[in-house]
């Protein structure tokens, strides 16, 4: 999917006196554990990289998060973790806005006004819902009508542009679904948002060779301390391919793995220790291990310099969310006026 520019097609704007701002673009992250290779390499790198491409807008989803997070301290925890992380990484927030989800208390209200057209149907048919309760999650409102307080998030602030996964592709397509029921509905309100889907992402493996996920328990997190890193990766699961036989490299973790931080060459000459023989699991683990640790090396040390200053991540969130209120308190305007409100 090509970038849209702002007040593309489907824009409300169509009519009005052409204003020029860089291409909006949306993405949230849930606080609901600490960040792991999944998080980094399925949206925290893509998004740092998007900073040069627009006007980014990224939130931390603490309301989505109340779903399966039921203790208030460690919320609160995970929010400053991931805050912490995400900056550690490279999130620039004078190149992009950066703040709580629950910074905005409006979403809720969008939410809700957006729930009053939404077709039970449509919600019915998201797999979000059949799959977290299919793994144990309590078939709550909230899980069921997610997509209406995400698609909540995405109209509040008229972005153009929203990165997903391809597995998350249905989510873009309900808020689409709800922003057209809408204009139907009250007029004109909502411009429609369009999926940027990075064909280039691969699914990172976890531990046991499934997708990495914190409901899988299989994550390697991105700033554990050595010797649990070490620890981890040692215990990944494989075969038992003695050491002077090729070893299977399809589905493999530990390459998978090793292509996401190694340079080419070394990824190369990975793969050829597994097509060739000769090498054990156990010294390409520690390959590995040594690969993650120095990827992250600069990101450890900005960490710390972030972690000594007690202030920097509240000061961040607050300055974001003022900017993030800004846009969407003009967005409400416009809502409230067409519903009657």
């Amino acid at each position: 999917m090509g970038w849209l520019p702002p007040g593309g097609r489907n824009s409300l704007f169509a009519a009005s006196p052409l204003v020029f701002r860089p291409m909006r673009i949306l993405s949230g992250i849930q606080p609901s554990g600490t960040p792991h290779l999944g998080n980094y390499f399925g949206m925290m790198k893509p998004a740092i990289e998007l900073q040069e491409k627009g006007d980014a807008f990224y939130f931390i989803a603490d309301l989505h998060a109340l779903t399966t997070v039921r203790d208030a301290a460690v919320l609160r925890a995970n929010v400053r973790e991931l805050a912490v992380d995400f900056l550690a990484c490279g999130l620039d927030p004078s190149r992009s806005v950066f703040f709580r989800q629950s910074g905005v208390p409006a979403v809720t209200e969008l939410a809700w006004i957006l729930s009053t057209v939404t077709p039970m149907g449509l919600l019915e048919r998201c797999h979000s819902f059949k799959d977290k309760t299919a793994r144990g999650f309590g078939a709550s409102h909230g899980l069921f009508a997610y997509p209406v307080l995400m698609a909540a998030d995405i109209l509040i602030y008229d972005s153009d542009v929203v990165p997903v996964g391809r597995d998350q592709k249905q989510h873009l397509e309900v808020t689409r679904d709800i922003a057209v029921k809408m204009n139907e509905t009250f007029g004109e309100i909502f411009k429609l948002p369009e999926p940027s889907i990075r064909e280039d992402t691969a699914i990172v493996p976890g531990l046991d060779g499934a997708k990495m996920s914190k409901s899988y328990g299989n994550t390697i997190e991105i700033f554990a301390p050595e010797a649990v890193l070490k620890k981890k990766v040692m215990g990944i699961k494989t075969d038992s391919t003695p050491v002077d036989q090729p070893k299977p490299v399809e589905n493999s973790s530990i390459l998978g793995l090793y292509k996401l931080v190694a340079s080419p060459a070394d990824f190369q000459s990975m793969e050829a220790g597994f097509l060739n023989g000769g090498v054990g699991y156990g010294d390409l683990k520690k390959r590995l291990f040594a690969g993650i640790w120095e990827y992250f090396s600069v990101q450890r040390a900005r960490r710390e310099e972030i972690l000594a200053d007690a202030g920097l991540v509240g000061r961040v969130l607050a300055e974001g969310t003022l900017k993030a209120r800004a846009v969407s308190d003009s967005v409400m305007t416009r809502v409230r006026k067409a519903v009657g409100l």
